[in-house]
């Protein structure tokens, strides 16, 4: 057989011909033919419970796509490609399958399946092809070339094990030439169909059909996965202030609570009926839908409490959904202080830009002014801080009203460092699990876990270390040939790491960053 790493399904492959190899030498030993036709029944069980949970999965997910197009619809356009390029192979593989038992009186009786007459006749003659042999293998090369192509989209490159799956299509579907056990090549075909009994090409089939619904179960799987994270990511979510009442008075303890609300385009409302004050509002004119919010436009009034009530209509399992509405706001009228607030938290972080919006409710931008140490006016209401020493700073705000008075504002803010990043191989962090080839064109990376700003840090080396084996002292983002070497080495199971990672922060080389921690990865093979 062919040396190296062999796949489980290779390995299967090869013990099917050396049994094959042994039956021809026991005159085709009756109980190896019923055996290999017990071992495809219990395949073509598997299909059909596959084939009913892809069925399942497609039905569920045009139902998503129907409620939330927004969110949904490109992935079931991704589907119906992956599903029509398996239903394709697998119709083809069907119909083969079907041909060949045409003659067979009792499809049970596997004993008499024991000629290669049916395969031999419709892929050879003499060392060449014939038609049906060209098709079969056109066929394999179509779905494989197919297949790649889907998972080849920018839009799937991040989701989680989608590598994997792409190795496994080249792996399952290849059609190159196979290597016997005298160590010569032979072709493909040859190698797998030609001279075995008949029962042995069916329950070969079967598993090509196997692999392909598989193929196709994990693909959907991996996509909806993928694109639920994306939709759940924090990117999506916005902070909103729930308290009791819109105002309150000096002395009072304010019970509000912080909450996230979404504001992509997959939760927009299908409608909405909605009241300002008992008048009805009208969608174009005093509200419109952007991404997953509802955008009012409508006069504050005269000062005081006015109230938002009505409902927002959703689609949900093919059914409409109504989300209750009851809200308020408070006018209010000459402002007496001034606000002054972070726009990314209630710290601010040495080495970044901290944007500062200063701003006083009622009083021109040209006529407010603000101060602090480290503090830079970028135009209208927008400051940048870059904090030096210190745990405090204090932003001092003033601002000149119509009538000459003068109000203002102090504000403190703590100072914090950039937390330490967390190193990362593939964008996983933590202990991960992964295949040894992917390990081997992985980029090690190191980023900052929930931090609400977007840095750039540039990873110059990191230590590798495999258990039993001296540490190797890296360059760059990727393994060298020295750490691919211990790699190599190394068995399924075992734990690699990845420590002493080096970085730096792109534009702000000067800042030290704090002590990167490792990562883990547990080899899957």
């Amino acid at each position: 057989m062919a040396g190296g790493k062999l796949s489980p399904r290779q390995k299967m492959i090869n013990l099917m011909y050396l049994v094959f190899i042994a039956m021809l030498a026991l005159n085709m030993s009756k109980e190896v033919l019923s055996a290999f036709g017990l071992l495809n029944e219990k395949i073509e069980d598997a299909n059909a419970a596959t084939t009913q949970r892809n069925q399942a999965f497609m039905e569920g997910l045009a139902v998503k796509a129907a409620d939330e197009p927004a969110q949904y619809a490109e992935v079931k356009a991704k589907a119906d490609k992956v599903a029509q390029i398996s239903n394709e192979l697998d119709t083809y593989l069907a119909s083969l399958k079907e041909a060949a038992m045409a003659k067979i009186e009792d499809p049970s009786d596997y004993e008499v399946m024991d000629k290669p007459d049916f395969f031999n006749n419709l892929f050879f003659t003499g060392d060449k092809y014939k038609e049906g042999g060209q098709e079969f293998i056109a066929k394999i090369d179509a779905y494989r070339t197919q297949m790649l192509d889907v998972l080849s989209d920018p839009a799937l490159e991040k989701v989680a094990g989608i590598d994997e799956i792409e190795a496994a299509v080249k792996n399952n579907f290849s059609t190159a030439e196979e290597t016997n056990r005298d160590g010569k090549k032979v072709k493909w075909l040859n190698y797998h169909y030609e001279g075995f009994p008949l029962v042995a090409s069916l329950t070969k089939l079967t598993q090509i059909q196997a692999d392909v619904k598989s193929t196709k179960s994990e693909i959907l799987q991996k996509m909806l996965a993928g694109q639920q994270a994306a939709a759940l990511s924090f990117s999506n979510y916005s902070t909103l202030l729930e308290s009791s009442k819109s105002a309150y008075y000096s002395g009072e303890t304010f019970d509000g609570s912080i909450v996230l609300g979404r504001t992509d385009e997959s939760t927009k409302p299908k409608r909405a009926e909605l009241t300002l004050d008992g008048r009805k509002l009208e969608e174009g004119k005093d509200y419109t839908f952007e991404g997953g919010k509802v955008k009012l436009s409508v006069g504050a009034g005269a000062p005081g409490d006015h109230k938002i009530e009505g409902f927002l209509y959703y689609g949900e399992d093919g059914k409409e959904t109504e989300v209750k509405v009851d809200r308020s706001f408070a006018t209010i009228s000459k402002p007496n202080s001034a606000v002054i607030a972070a726009d990314k938290m209630n710290v601010v972080y040495r080495g970044v830009d901290n944007p500062i919006t200063v701003s006083i409710p009622g009083i021109p931008d040209n006529k407010v002014n603000a101060s602090a140490p480290g503090l830079f006016k970028v135009s209208g209401t927008k400051y940048v801080m870059r904090p030096g020493s210190g745990r405090t700073v204090t932003i001092s705000a003033n601002g000149t009203m119509p009538d000459g008075q003068t109000v203002g504002s102090k504000q403190e803010f703590r100072i914090k460092d950039i937390p330490a990043p967390v190193g990362a191989v593939r964008g996983e962090t933590g202990i991960v699990r992964m295949a040894r080839g992917g390990l081997e064109i992985s980029t090690v990376s190191a980023v900052l876990q929930d931090f609400d700003f977007d840095l750039n840090i540039r990873v110059t080396g990191f230590s590798f270390k495999v258990s039993g084996q001296p540490t190797v002292k890296v360059r760059g983002t990727k393994l060298d040939a020295a750490a691919k070497g211990a790699l190599r080495r190394a068995k399924r199971g075992d734990a690699v790491q990845i420590f002493d990672i080096n970085a730096t922060l792109a534009g702000n080389s000067s800042y030290k960053l704090k002590k990167i921690s490792p990562v883990i990865i547990e080899l899957t093979n």
